[in-house]
């Protein structure tokens, strides 16, 4: 007996010491565990730090609100402004996409977040407390075991079996919840595909919206008559506002013919720069004060040149320039005429109006060369390199000599015979005023803004000189012209007619 004793008792130390245990899971359990683990990981940063986030944000700066300042701002500017009728439509077009944004919010709560939240903060801690819940069953029953071995009993024997049962119940319980969390997660995959869905859903709902409005907006954008005219195409000017001259063109030359046809120098004297900034930007709104430069001649004179200059395409059109500089060639005027006739019937109708209405204004304006001293050579030199110009630049000995010939020999004689060219008398107030013959101006009270003679310094406006070569006439021409006209040239005349040419030399 006391053999037997000495063996149970070795026995019992030996499973006391020897530190063994019952492993709580399954490897494939462990595995699961892991990957239950990552994915809590995954899913709680996407719920927590991105989706609420980016909602959040969203929230911060709705739709709402800008919607609600354009709506407002066109309430104060009426539907009678471009800029009343633009906010009107744009702020019922971001109400709608608010709409949609509030419509997305709502369905990514409800099908992404709050399942997301459910797994993440629910189901997966659930599993994990089973899972500390099932080791310490298997430590309890790890220790009924060791006491029913170290003391023998029937009491400790049921204990023992009690716990292993309520482990072994445990453990199934477990399984089935890992073992279902995988067959899931599929379905866990799907909340992400819905966030894309619908994202993608309320971006195309969205895109329509936007699609549907922009043919509105640009309705009105073309039907408004008040657009810029300087630097704009002649014909979408002119298509826009409904008239056959441009504004620019009649409003300056039925100002000077009132004004300026006796003043000296007119188109090769510089105006003011902010004189002439103003009245830019006078006729690009349409609005106009005419007592203002009814003393400023060289201002008016000034603009007209200008808006020629700063035409895309030259009013003489840079697809004829090549035939237009062979016509100028012929040394037979009687040829050449006839030459230029054919040329200047192949411009386009647009063109050819405005060409022919600025070439009988210049033609009136000769009348007056004994006291305005620009006869049809001095009148081609300063406007023609603004009514025919070429994209490719050539080298400046061409630009001092042949092309600038070229261009007097092509504007002097349809100058002095414009009405052979051009049969006829002219209106040249075809519009009985200085606004757009379909249009009321509703900017009336323009007039009344500050000059801008009131800027610290009077600055040149610098021009796209890259859209036309300059063109240069060197003195010995120069003086070429004024004596075959009767003029005797002096340097003065030829700083100011550098200064009418170049506008950059103005510092």
């Amino acid at each position: 007996h006391q053999l037997i004793y000495m063996v149970s008792l070795t026995l019992s130390h030996f499973y006391l010491f020897r530190a063994e245990k019952t492993e709580v899971l399954s490897e494939d359990l462990l595995q699961v565990e892991k990957r239950l683990d990552l994915v809590k990981q995954v899913t709680h940063s996407t719920h927590k730090n991105n989706i609420i986030i980016c909602l959040y944000h969203q929230k911060k700066l709705p739709l709402t609100i800008l919607a609600q300042c354009m709506l407002e701002g066109a309430a104060v500017l009426g539907d009678d402004s471009l800029l009343g009728k633009m906010l009107t439509l744009c702020g019922e077009t971001e109400e709608k996409l608010a709409q949609e944004l509030i419509q997305f919010e709502f369905q990514i709560e409800r099908d992404v977040v709050e399942p997301l939240y459910v797994l993440a903060e629910v189901d997966i801690p659930n599993i994990q407390k089973q899972r500390k819940h099932l080791a310490k069953l298997v430590l309890d029953m790890d220790s009924a075991r060791t006491s029913h071995i170290l003391y023998i009993s029937e009491s400790l024997r049921e204990e023992m079996e009690e716990a292993a049962n309520r482990m072994e119940i445990c453990r199934d319980q477990l399984s089935a919840d890992m073992y279902n969390f995988v067959a899931k997660e599929i379905d866990y995959a799907n909340y992400f595909q819905t966030l894309i869905e619908t994202q993608a859903e309320y971006h195309r709902k969205s895109l329509e919206i936007l699609h549907s409005i922009l043919p509105q907006i640009k309705a009105h954008q073309e039907a408004w008559v008040e657009k810029p005219s300087f630097g704009k195409s002649l014909e979408e000017h002119l298509n826009i506002s409904g008239r056959e001259i441009a504004f620019p063109i009649e409003a300056c030359v039925t100002m000077l013919l009132e004004c300026g046809m006796q003043e000296e120098g007119l188109f090769r004297v510089a105006p003011s720069a902010s004189k002439l900034k103003k009245l830019k930007a006078s006729l690009d709104c349409g609005v106009l004060d005419v007592q203002e430069y009814s003393s400023d001649p060289h201002a008016i004179a000034g603009a007209l040149k200008s808006y020629l200059r700063e035409l895309p395409e030259p009013l003489m059109t840079t697809d004829l320039y090549d035939e237009w500089i062979q016509a100028s060639n012929i040394q037979d005027m009687d040829k050449r005429l006839q030459a230029l006739m054919a040329v200047c019937e192949k411009l386009p109708t647009d063109n050819l109006n405005n060409f022919r209405y600025l070439v009988k204004f210049l033609a009136k304006l000769s009348e007056y060369q004994d006291s305005n001293k620009m006869t049809p050579g001095n009148m081609a030199i300063v406007l023609g390199p603004n009514l025919l110009w070429t994209h490719t630049e050539p080298n400046m000995t061409e630009m001092m000599t042949t092309v600038s010939l070229q261009i007097v020999g092509i504007i002097e004689p349809i100058i002095q015979h414009a009405d052979w060219f051009f049969p006829g008398e002219i209106e040249f107030n075809l519009t009985g005023s200085y606004g757009s013959p379909v249009h009321t101006n509703h900017n009336y009270n323009y007039s009344s803004m500050p000059s801008p003679d009131m800027d610290q310094s009077d600055r040149k406006q610098q021009h796209d000189q890259s859209r036309r070569p300059l063109s240069v006439a060197t003195d010995n021409m120069m003086l070429e012209f004024y004596k075959k006209d009767g003029y005797d040239f002096n340097a003065s005349f030829c700083c100011a007619l550098l200064f009418s040419l170049f506008p950059s030399l103005h510092s």
